[in-house]
């Protein structure tokens, strides 16, 4: 098993954009089968990491800051060899058994110069493979200039650092880089950060566990039908609808229904497995997906409350094409979600989602035609667009094993 420091002034649970950071890395590298270590001035334990805290790392420290008032006027202070020093003796106690460091922001900020200056006199001496992870540019901010001074050791914060492989949070941060120590962008990776959407979301772990269990995040676009499974809700039309609109688009796009079997027909489990049937014979099984059957070990599954509120939120859709309701709560969720709504022209759900949601005859309608309804709906949709674009490439996992992984194997070869 590999062993990665990830180094920075502080680490999590403290509140910012790095500790954020590695608090995720930490979590989706060890599902990988890294094992992480934080080190860091300050913070405290980590879940799916080891944390290994010296004070001495804190852009907070007392000396540190009194080194950097120094510092910030042109002066390098007597005692600034002195603390090199006991940084860099720290960080080889910190990095002892690691395979590689990531430092974040270190080798190119100047909030502790010193820490920054032992860490590139262990790249120089060939102790670390390093990662220069950077967030920050002090030597290109304005904000960070009046500290900064044309002399060493402030210089080592625009130079290549030996032995060291660049990362930038963004497209512009690569330029910005790259022109400030001269190496061509292609050298410098982008790997921007993320978004958790189940966090976000605050998803039950039920839901997390069928979003992870049946890929729903990886998918192009989730059509959610909350309802049980009974005749007059209608489920083959959508069913039929989903094949349609996997068919137009060529996308991967998914059908949810949320619940059981109706418990006062017995004809109801019967209707299941015509349901099942008709999902096989038109190639669905891995698209439509009803929950009551995802249970484990041969067991039904019930969603309970809480679950279907984080489908509404994981969903793009609701799709309703229900021949009969008393009045269509469905319509009233998916408004409070800001889902579209596709739904059966039948008077309760007129009455409740017009003019706002999308209509169709639940009898007559040619399912290809609804499909095509729900395509132009949702590409005119910049919301939908701009979420599955997030979805695609700005979830952690995804960032971490399309990205962070490949970069890491080239590291540690």
């Amino acid at each position: 098993m590999k062993r990665l420091a990830f180094l920075h002034y502080a680490g999590p649970p403290t509140v910012g954009g790095v500790e954020l950071t590695l608090a995720h890395h930490a979590r989706e590298l060890a599902k990988n089968g890294y094992a992480i270590r934080i080190v860091a001035g300050s913070g405290g334990p980590t879940p799916h990491a080891e944390t290994h805290l010296d004070p001495l790392f804190s852009a907070t420290h007392l000396e540190v800051l009194q080194l950097k008032r120094s510092l910030d006027s042109g002066h390098v202070p007597d005692g600034y060899p002195d603390m090199v020093a006991r940084c860099r003796a720290a960080l080889i106690t910190a990095f002892a058994g690691c395979d590689a460091v990531v430092a974040h922001n270190l080798p190119t900020f100047n909030k502790h110069l010193a820490l920054s200056h032992a860490l590139y006199e262990l790249c120089a001496g060939g102790h670390i493979r390093l990662i220069a992870w950077v967030h920050d540019i002090a030597w290109t901010n304005e904000q960070y200039l009046p500290e900064l001074h044309d002399k060493w050791p402030y210089t080592l914060l625009r130079e290549v650092w030996p032995k060291t492989r660049y990362v930038t949070v963004s497209d512009p941060r690569q330029a910005e880089l790259a022109a400030l120590i001269g190496l061509p962008p292609e050298a410098i990776r982008v790997i921007p950060p993320g978004i958790d959407p189940a966090g976000f979301g605050r998803w039950t772990a039920l839901a997390v566990t069928l979003a992870e269990r049946l890929s729903l995040l990886e998918s192009d676009g989730v059509l959610l039908l909350p309802a049980r499974i009974t005749r007059r809700k209608n489920i083959e039309l959508a069913v039929r609808v989903l094949a349609e609109l996997r068919a137009q688009s060529g996308a991967d796009y998914r059908l949810v229904v949320t619940g059981p079997p109706g418990p006062h027909n017995p004809a109801n489990p019967g209707y299941l497995g015509e349901l099942l049937a008709l999902r096989e014979q038109l190639g669905l099984t891995q698209s439509v997906h009803f929950l009551y059957a995802e249970g484990e070990a041969g067991q039904t599954l019930v969603s309970d409350d809480d679950t279907v509120a984080s489908l509404y939120n994981l969903a793009d859709a609701l799709f309703f094409p229900s021949l009969q309701e008393g009045f269509g709560i469905p319509i009233l969720e998916a408004g409070l979600a800001r889902l579209p709504i596709f739904c059966a022209d039948i008077p309760p759900l007129r009455a409740t989602g017009a003019p706002y949601a999308h209509f169709f005859d639940p009898q007559q309608a040619d399912p290809a035609i609804i499909a095509a309804q729900v395509l132009a709906v949702l590409n005119a949709d910049s919301a939908f667009g701009l979420r599955r674009r997030t979805l695609r490439h700005y979830r952690w996992a995804a960032l971490i094993r399309e990205r962070l992984i490949p970069l890491l194997q080239e590291v540690l070869r």
